[in-house]
């Protein structure tokens, strides 16, 4: 974004939200255990059927604060395009994922997890909010979902 250029719409940052979590394939992933300690990783991401969906192990830190906390909050970008997403998290284990969101996922990363042991499990975020700024003249609307529902 250049300092002359009109902030974006609501509908515009939408669809440039979208965009992105259709072209990204690393995603930041905050998390924090029952002790509060904060977590943050990369991981890789797919969107399908309008959720994110993320795959690691449960026996690391970010894959037990994503089963037992039931939240995460993900990020993208740099302070010049950030994108921020709360959602709610559901745990899939084994043969309890759906076999479109593996396919979506291993289409877009290359890998199936599942083939990597039984301490993978899939992870979907349902977005419950979602911001998208580009640098300060854009951080009033930069609400674009509230409580699930787009602003535009």
């Amino acid at each position: 974004m250049k300092i002359n250029e009109p902030p974006r719409d609501p509908r515009q940052r939408r669809l440039d939200v979208l965009e992105r979590l259709d072209r990204e394939t690393d995603v930041w992933v905050a998390t924090a255990g029952p002790d509060g300690v904060p977590c943050l990783v990369a991981l890789w991401f797919v969107r399908y059927e309008e959720c994110l969906w993320l795959s690691t192990r449960l026996t690391n830190p970010t894959g037990r604060n994503l089963r037992d906390g039931g939240l995460a909050r993900l990020a993208f970008g740099d302070t010049r395009d950030v994108v921020l997403i709360d959602g709610d998290v559901t745990t899939y284990e084994g043969g309890e994922v759906p076999a479109g969101a593996v396919e979506a996922f291993a289409a877009k990363t290359g890998w199936d997890p599942r083939r990597d042991g039984t301490a993978y499990a899939f992870f979907r975020v349902r977005p419950r909010d979602v911001q998208a700024w580009r640098e300060v003249r854009e951080l009033r609307g930069r609400h674009v979902m509230r409580d699930g529902v787009w602003a535009a």
